[in-house]
């Protein structure tokens, strides 16, 4: 089942599709560029927290791709997975499908919700993979060589997890403020098995700067204060994201770029992530 919805800010528009294996729906968000596509088809950029990050990209993409002189940026399509719902966010949704293995439940985000449960990144990977991509080709005709995927927190994370399980998914893997210690850094055991089966892959990864040992300044004087600076270095997602890159450095069929934003936190990064994530896969030169 599918239901598509009105047209978007600059001509995007929204399809809620249905799981073929679960029947969970997610909405999936959809902007094609102008003009006749390539011979090759369209280079392209899937990303995670759909609802969140459309506009952003819509926005920047029409922007910028207009003037390639001035800003080295060709045009592509943009897909964004997110979940019926008019917030930027379904945190619970989210959890399970970007959490990744292993599974686990943790404590609500907020009084009155439930407890969040992590540990579908398998069944969204199968989504993205099959239901996605069968639905994609009935739209656009796509490049399978310039194809990236973009995550940020928990997608970050489950882009670095399927990179590792199916490096031949996507070309391009940009990771921001990847969640890469979760549930004890199970990820890093992935990285000592992972081969990229022979495939040029370009990764970039990034966090902002008061994601490391140091608070925003805005927050060094609230009340929770102790408590985030204790998350920031239980988390390590500064450091972990430019270890991880180190570490993918030394692939030779890897291109690896870290990245640190500077003056932003874990969560006002999005935006600027978002415009890398065009330029990494979408850069005329």
């Amino acid at each position: 089942m599918i239901v598509e919805g009105p047209a978007l800010i600059g001509g995007a528009r929204w399809y809620d599709l249905q799981d073929s294996e679960t029947g969970a729906v997610r909405r999936v968000f959809l902007w094609i560029p102008p003009g006749e596509a390539p011979d090759e088809g369209w280079p392209a950029l899937t990303m995670t927290d759909g609802n969140a990050v459309i506009a952003t990209a819509v926005d920047a993409m029409r922007a910028q791709s207009a003037y390639p002189s001035g800003t080295n940026l060709g045009p592509g399509v943009l897909i964004a997975v997110g979940y019926p719902t008019d917030a930027a966010f379904d945190p619970l949704r989210r959890s399970w499908d970007l959490g990744t293995p292993p599974g686990a439940s943790y404590p609500p985000f907020w009084p009155g919700t439930p407890e969040v449960r992590t540990g579908g990144g398998a069944e969204m990977a199968r989504f993205l993979l099959k239901d996605l991509r069968d639905f994609l080709a009935t739209k656009v005709t796509l490049d399978p060589e310039r194809h990236g995927l973009f995550g940020h927190s928990f997608g970050g994370l489950f882009a670095l997890w399927l990179m590792f399980t199916r490096p031949d998914a996507f070309s391009h893997w940009i990771a921001a403020s990847p969640s890469i210690t979760w549930e004890d850094s199970f990820l890093l055991r992935h990285l000592e098995t992972f081969a990229p089966a022979g495939r040029r892959l370009s990764v970039h990864l990034s966090a902002g700067e008061w994601e490391g040992s140091r608070l925003a300044p805005f927050q060094i004087r609230a009340e929770d204060a102790e408590k985030r600076r204790e998350r920031l270095l239980r988390q390590r997602t500064l450091d972990a994201a430019r270890d991880m890159r180190e570490a993918l450095a030394g692939f030779p069929e890897i291109t690896a770029h870290f990245e640190e934003y500077a003056d932003e936190t874990h969560m006002s990064v999005l935006p600027v992530a978002v415009n890398r994530a065009l330029h990494a896969v979408f850069a005329l030169r």
